[in-house]
C-alpha cells in the first residue's frame, strides 16, 4: 500500500538530525510514536511518505519545537483564532492545496490523519477520498471529547476507521460519527531502539534518581492528577524531566529536557519510574507504559482498566490505587532491588513478545484491509 500520514511536526531539528546520522528519510523524527510506525510498514512493504500540516504555506514563518505552556501567549492566542475560522485562513488553505497536489503525485491508498487536526478541511479529505479511493485512517492518541477541532468533528464521517490507544475514546469517536473504531493501543515498543542502553558514569551520575519521571506537565487541566502524583512524593529523590513547562511546584525538581534516546537512558538510569497517565486517559495505554518496560525499567502506574488488559500487574508493573498507596510501593521497591529488577525484567519480555510495533502494524493493515 501507498501510506501518505497527514501530521504535525512537533521537533524539527530531531528529524535532521535522523536524517543526517541515517542518511535516509525516517518521515518522522524518533521523539514522535509514527516514526515506528513508518519503520515496521516499511518492513512489510508498504510505501510511506508524510505530508506536513502543521508547516505553514509562507516561506518566512518557519515553525520551531512544540514547548506547551499554560501562560497566554501570541502563538496561541493565534492559533486559537486560526481554529475557529481555518476555511478562512489563507495560510491553511493554501496547505490544504498543497496537501491536494502532494497527494496527486503520491497516489495515495490510505490517508493516516494524526489526531489534533485544526488545519485540513473536510471538504479535501472528501476530494482526497474521491479522487484517490483512498482509505481514510484516524490515529488518535487523546480525546475528541476534549481535544477535538471544530473541523475534526465534521470529518468524522468522513473516516472510514479510527484507531485509539484508550478504549472509551474509540466509543467517543463513533458518536461523532466515524464509521468503524478499534480500540488498539498504537504504542509500542521497537526492540532496537527501546532497549537498555550502555551508559556512560557521566550519563549514571547525571540521570541516575529513585523516583524518574520523563513527560508532560501542563496544562494541569489536563495533567493535574500526573501532577499530584510527583507532588506527593517530593519527599523522595524525584528527577523530573520535560521538553515543556513545568508546574511552580515542581520546579526544584526539574532536571531537564529529553527526547528520543535520551530520554530512555534518562528511564533507564532511575531506580523506579513513575507513569501517570493524562486526565483524559481514562482507559490507559500511552507510549510511556510500553516504552519503560522496553528499556528494562522498573514501572509504577496509575490503576487503569486496560492495564490488565496488556500486563500482569505485579509479574510485569505495578500500579497504585492512590498517593498513600503510591508512597508506600516507591518505598518498598527501593528498599528491595532484586523485585525491581525482576519485574523489570519479566516487563521488558512481555511488550518484546506482545507489543511491538511490528505487531501493531500488523494489526493495523488487516483493520484497513477489512475496511
Amino acid at each position: 500500500m501507498r501510506i501518505l500520514f497527514i501530521a504535525p511536526l512537533h521537533h524539527p531539528g530531531e528529524l535532521d538530525k535522523a536524517r543526517a546520522e541515517s542518511g535516509q528519510d525516517p518521515v518522522f523524527p524518533p521523539s514522535q510514536g509514527h516514526y515506528f510506525w513508518v519503520k515496521a510498514l516499511r518492513k512489510l512493504g508498504h510505501e510511506c511518505a508524510v505530508f506536513w500540516r502543521s508547516e505553514s504555506a509562507w516561506p518566512w514563518a518557519k515553525s520551531g519545537q512544540l514547548r506547551m505552556t499554560q501562560r497566554l501567549t501570541v502563538g496561541r492566542a493565534i492559533n486559537a483564532l486560526a481554529g475557529r475560522v481555518p476555511a478562512l485562513n489563507p495560510d491553511f488553505r493554501l496547505r490544504n492545496r498543497r496537501l491536494i497536489e502532494q497527494a496527486r503525485e503520491f497516489r495515495p491508498d490510505v490517508l493516516v490523519m494524526v489526531g489534533d487536526n485544526g488545519v485540513i478541511l473536510p471538504e479535501t479529505l472528501a476530494a482526497l477520498k474521491r479522487e484517490h479511493g483512498a482509505a481514510l485512517v484516524y490515529g488518535c492518541g487523546t480525546s475528541p471529547i476534549v481535544f477535538s477541532r471544530p473541523v475534526e468533528r465534521a470529518a468524522a464521517p468522513l473516516v472510514d476507521l479510527v484507531v485509539a490507544n484508550d478504549f472509551y475514546h474509540a466509543i467517543q469517536w463513533r458518536e461523532l460519527g466515524a464509521r468503524r473504531v478499534e480500540a488498539l493501543p498504537m504504542s509500542a515498543v521497537d526492540p532496537d531502539f527501546h532497549r537498555a542502553y550502555d551508559l556512560t558514569d557521566e550519563e549514571r551520575a547525571r540521570y541516575a534518581c529513585d523516583v524518574g519521571v520523563v513527560g508532560t506537565l501542563v496544562p494541569a487541566n489536563l495533567y493535574g492528577e500526573r501532577i499530584a502524583a510527583l507532588e506527593a512524593l517530593r519527599e523522595f529523590d524525584l528527577g523530573i524531566w520535560s521538553v515543556h513547562e513545568v508546574p511552580p511546584s515542581l520546579r526544584p525538581y526539574h532536571r531537564g529536557t529529553a527526547l528520543g534516546a535520551d530520554m530512555l537512558r534518562i528511564t533507564q538510569a532511575a531506580r523506579i519510574v513513575i507513569n501517570t497517565h493524562g486526565d483524559f486517559m481514562r482507559y490507559g495505554g500511552n507510549m510511556r507504559l510500553f516504552e519503560v518496560c522496553g528499556v528494562g525499567a522498573f514501572q509504577v502506574t496509575d490503576d487503569r482498566p486496560g492495564i490488565a488488559q496488556w500486563f500482569t500487574v505485579g509479574e510485569h508493573l505495578v500500579t497504585y490505587r492512590d498517593h498513600d498507596h503510591l508512597r508506600e510501593l516507591v518505598a518498598h521497591y527501593l528498599d528491595h532491588p532484586t523485585e525491581r529488577q525482576q519485574i523489570a525484567a519479566a516487563g521488558q519480555a512481555h511488550v518484546y513478545a506482545h507489543h511491538t510495533y511490528d505487531q501493531r502494524m500488523a494489526r493495523l493493515i488487516a483493520l484497513i484491509e477489512e475496511t
